[in-house]
């Protein structure tokens, strides 16, 4: 009887450390599927730059990489050459350049 309780509680123990780690691997996966893009803004930038993380890469890696003076060789925000000075804002508060283009070109039509 003791032997069948103890193999009892380890399977129960087991099944429950295997849905908590299958849930937590499914909140990951959720979070980084929501990820598409990241804003960033600069003073000496027109408009807001959105750049979509590669493999590897995150919202943050980006905003390093911006705001590293020595940096080179990605093309982030239309191959900028602006270094320091970036920061990261949310994409739905902010107008692409792509849509200020949309408008400018609009108003130019009137």
């Amino acid at each position: 009887m003791t032997v069948s309780r103890t193999l009892t509680s380890t399977v129960i123990t087991v099944l429950c450390l295997v849905a908590a780690a299958a849930f937590a691997g499914e909140e990951i996966a959720v979070t980084t599927t929501e990820q598409t893009k990241c804003c960033f803004e600069n003073p000496r930038y027109s408009g807001t730059c959105e750049a979509t993380p590669g493999e590897g890469e995150s919202c943050g890696s980006i905003l390093g990489y911006l705001n590293n003076p020595n940096s080179v060789g990605m093309d982030y925000c239309g191959n900028t050459t602006i270094r320091g000075g970036w920061s990261q804002v949310d994409c739905d508060d902010s107008a692409s350049v792509a849509d200020q283009c949309t408008v400018n070109s609009a108003a130019l039509e009137e």
